[in-house]
């Protein structure tokens, strides 16, 4: 017992000596502060009564009825004798002065700031604008110091301003709990709004719209493995089986990303294929041309775009092997001789049953012509563009193929209109195609030629003149024994005197207004594809009363008016009423086409400024887009 005691005594001396230590360090820090504070002349009195200084200027500025409004939320202040209220109210007074001076102090640095010179510059054209309620007007939407109190701009509750207030949607501050409200339905929103578009993104869409491809919904199964197998071309072995269809567009898309390379190129060779497509071989050597031929014995349709590099031993491999060509489609092949083209005709030619060559500017005379129409027989299509070297004695030539049923001519050099006349006339009766481009020396005898000596036209074409007069153009749609077309491509026939914008008044040059009225009197009815581009000279009143939304023209679905300055938005509005079965609208310098509203599936080249298709949720409301169409049509007419 006698041990515990002096144990417990000897923790009791060692806690008070802990003890002791403790009260004198508090002791020493207290005196410390005390010191300090005395030192710069501050008391606990003064402290709190700067406090109640900035209660009371804040209530003031806030205003007497908020002043009013809190005075039930505070404890009633004990009366006081006649002395203190004087006290209290001169230094109310003080306080008020001391207040005005502080504004008038702030109101002068806001004068000073660039956000004031912003905002006064802005209010400089409105007449009501002054300089001092736009100063006050910021004085009073400047955000409180922390430590003041504030009333909530949602709720109008009291609350003590923090380093951590919110700023609501109109500029002031909020409570912690709308704070709180307020952030939860930004985020939501945020949510829902759409990530901005890419670059790249924009640049394949306005790609997919010059192709006439619109987006609607999502990709199918089938296009987004095609893509993806083009995406990593590098990686694949094989195709397999496909079918020629999806082999045709694999081989548009990596054309069109310029990846066809001698080992991109064995992936379309099989030995069972009849067809052989390729539509860029910039690429491609002499070996990988003759390679298609080693693994495709067989082939009877050759497509090859851009072929510099086919030289004679290609067509000597060719005529070697027997290859059974019926369809041939070169260009630009420059490299094969005037010779090899004759042996080739010669030795191969009775097979050929199409004939397609573009952009020779080395061979092609119209000697090798002549070769050309002795050794082919049976050629049914010919298709000549951009030959430099070809002349007046090629057409004469060309009339003896009395079997063709598909004619597209472009010449280089300029040719005289006899030939040409006497080329439509023999070969008019049986031609289902008729592409006449750049003829400049053709004129109203032509088009009298082909209204005389055509009868089964499907397609015609007859560009870049500016000869022919809208009297020979209408004359030729009227009264025409040809059915209706289902493609017209009259682009660029206009006057090009400069001096005469409008053209002639006494005899307008090209397709104006009656020619055209008469092109849609006769084959509007199956017009699919309508190119009228550079057609100047048609009035409005005919492209109103032709696309007025009452007459439809069921069958149409490209249509191309650029560079037609009479088009506008009612204009363009007509013809989505016009033409149900619309797939591509081209308008490129159309100046006057302004926020046209789109409708799904129609693709709107060259108007930038073309509003989005109106899509609701759960399908297209057809009612919605007929009301933004009269909208549009009203604007554009007024």
């Amino acid at each position: 017992m006698e041990i515990r005691s002096k144990a417990a005594k000897k923790r009791d001396s060692i806690g008070r000596e802990s003890l002791g230590a403790l009260e004198k360090e508090r002791a020493e820090t207290q005196s410390a502060l005390t010191d300090y504070l005395a030192s710069n002349n501050i008391s606990a009195a003064q402290i709190r009564s700067d406090y109640e200084r900035r209660r009371q200027a804040t209530e003031a500025e806030v205003g007497p009825s908020t002043t009013n409004a809190n005075i039930e939320n505070e404890a009633p202040a004990p009366e006081g004798d006649g002395e203190d209220d004087d006290e209290g109210v001169q230094a109310t007074l003080a306080e008020q002065k001391k207040r005005k001076r502080k504004e008038a102090k702030a109101i002068e640095k806001i004068k000073q700031s660039k956000k004031y010179q912003k905002r006064k510059h802005g209010a400089e054209e409105e007449p009501d604008g002054d300089d001092d309620e736009i100063a006050w007007d910021m004085y009073q939407k400047s955000k409180p110091m922390p430590g003041q109190l504030e009333n909530c701009e949602i709720c109008d509750k009291r609350f003590t301003v923090t380093a951590y207030s919110k700023t609501g949607p109109n500029g002031g501050l909020l409570c912690t709990k709308c704070s709180k409200e307020f952030e939860a339905e930004r985020k939501k929103d945020a949510k829902a709004k759409k990530k901005p578009v890419s670059r790249a993104r924009q640049r394949q869409v306005q790609s997919n719209l010059l192709d006439g491809i619109v987006g609607s919904g999502s990709k199918s199964l089938q296009e987004l493995c095609i893509e993806k197998v083009a995406a990593h071309i590098n990686d694949v072995d094989e195709f397999g089986d496909l079918p020629p269809k999806l082999l045709d567009r694999l081989s548009q898309i990596l054309s069109k990303r310029r990846v066809v390379d001698g080992r991109t190129l064995d992936l379309f060779l099989q030995p069972d294929l009849d067809t052989v497509t390729v539509y860029d071989c910039g690429k491609l050597e002499v070996a990988d041309f003759i390679r298609i031929f080693s693994i495709v014995p067989k082939v009877e349709k050759l497509n090859l775009r851009h072929a510099g590099q086919v030289k004679d031993e290609v067509i000597d491999y060719i005529m070697e092997r027997d290859v059974p060509l019926k369809h041939l489609q070169l260009d630009a092949s420059n490299l094969v001789s005037d010779e090899k083209w004759r042996e080739f005709f010669t030795n191969q030619g009775a097979r050929l049953e199409s004939l397609k060559i573009s952009w020779l500017d080395n061979a092609m005379t119209d000697e090798t012509i002549g070769y050309l129409v002795r050794g082919c027989p049976n050629l049914r299509r010919l298709k000549m563009r951009k030959c430099f070297k070809v002349t007046d004695e090629t057409l004469e030539e060309l009339a003896k193929l009395q079997h063709l049923e598909h004619l597209t001519l472009e010449f280089v050099l300029p040719t005289t209109v006899e030939p040409l006349n006497k080329l439509i006339a023999s070969l008019g009766p049986k031609l289902r195609t008729l592409s006449l481009e750049r003829f400049v020396s053709a004129d109203d005898t032509t088009l009298q030629a082909i209204h005389d000596s055509c009868r089964n036209l499907q397609k015609f074409r007859f560009t870049l003149n500016d000869y022919c007069t809208d009297a020979a153009f209408a004359a030729l749609f009227t009264n025409w024994a040809n059915p209706p077309l289902t493609f017209a491509d009259l682009s660029s026939n206009r006057d090009v005197d400069y001096t005469q914008p409008e053209g002639p008044d006494d005899d307008p040059v090209g397709l104006g207004s009656a020619s055209f009225s008469a092109l849609i009197h006769h084959s509007g009815s199956r017009l699919e594809t309508l190119d009228i581009a550079s057609c100047r000279h048609i009035s409005y009143d005919t492209l109103s009363s032709t696309f007025d939304g009452q007459k439809t023209y069921p069958c149409l679905k490209d249509i191309n008016l650029s560079f037609c300055p009479k088009a506008d938005t009612a204009i363009v509005v007509g013809i989505f009423r016009s033409c149900p079965a619309l797939k591509k609208l081209t308008a490129f310098a159309c100046v006057n086409v302004k926020d046209a509203v789109v409708p799904p599936g129609v693709a709107l080249v060259g108007v930038p400024n073309a509003q989005d298709s109106i899509i609701q949720e759960g399908g297209f409301s057809m009612g919605a887009w007929n009301a933004a169409l009269a909208m549009a049509m009203e604007e554009g007419v007024a």
